[in-house]
């Protein structure tokens, strides 16, 4: 064995001794360095501090117990005046009062010529009468506003157009049930007032008073008067067609056709001024 090989081990056991003997040394200083707090005396009171800044609100706590009623408080100022209120319902009529003392004598009139007053007073009381009379009978003559288109009027009749559709004689019977008759025009002047007033109106053919229901091709107002002075037939009527056309309709034109009595259609009713 070589002589380095034996001096090995004798080194590496001088060497583990003295890292053992500076690990002892090492932990005896540490040891000394070691110091044990032990609380002193309590000392005096310091001087109290200065007041801190307020902290956060907390939470709302529950409501407390309703405390005992407290003493009556003193009583408020006026409030303002609140709105009108509705007016109430209308109370009864009081007793009459007592008569006023007479009053002094007014001052003697002035004289006047009373002739041309009672003249004036006499030809208004006609007018009244007359209105009231022309009142009566747009009251009795007309139904609802919806079915009459307004009334047209000549030096002696009215007439007064229904849109009410009906049959010829339930027209007729209408117009009688008023004081009146189917329309009757028995010259140019009132043929043409009729159909200028049908014209205005829009409608496109009404009824009028004229058949020949008693003996055909005879052709009789129904105040049985003949058709004698007068006619307004449109060229080719009266034809009969069917064998069953007996009443008479007025076109816008002035023009008369003969019809079946049994369509219902719009009519016009006369009535005489001096019987209203």
């Amino acid at each position: 064995m070589a002589p380095h090989m034996l001096l090995l081990p004798a080194v590496v056991l001088s060497v583990l001794t003295l890292v053992q003997t500076s690990y002892a040394q090492q932990l005896a200083e540490e040891s000394c360095t070691v110091q044990i707090l032990v609380p002193g005396l309590k000392g005096e009171p310091g001087d109290k501090g200065q007041k801190g800044a307020p902290g956060r609100p907390g939470r709302v706590g529950p409501p407390g117990d309703m405390g005992p009623p407290g003493s009556k408080g003193h009583k408020g100022v006026m409030g303002r005046h609140g709105k009108v209120g509705p007016s109430g319902m209308k109370g009864s009529k009081g007793e009459t009062g007592d008569p006023g003392p007479k009053g002094p004598d007014g001052e003697p009139g002035l004289p006047c010529e009373c002739a041309p007053m009672r003249r004036m007073i006499g030809e208004m009381d006609l007018l009244v009468a007359q209105l009231s009379s022309e009142l009566r009978f747009i009251k009795s003559a007309l139904p609802s506003p919806a079915a009459v288109a307004g009334i047209k009027e000549t030096e002696s009749k009215l007439y007064l157009l229904v849109k009410e559709e009906k049959r010829f004689w339930d027209a007729q019977l209408y117009c009688q049930a008023r004081g009146g008759h189917l329309a009757m025009p028995k010259d140019q002047e009132s043929n043409s007032a009729i159909a200028t007033y049908i014209r205005e109106a829009g409608v496109s053919r009404v009824y009028i008073g004229l058949n020949d229901v008693e003996r055909e091709g005879v052709f009789t107002y129904v105040d049985s008067s003949p058709m004698s002075t007068f006619s307004a037939w449109r060229q080719g009527e009266p034809n009969n067609a069917y064998d069953q056309e007996d009443c008479t309709d007025l076109l816008p034109t002035g023009e008369w056709t003969d019809v079946s009595c049994s369509p219902t259609m719009y009519f016009v009713c006369e009535f005489t001024k001096d019987n209203i």
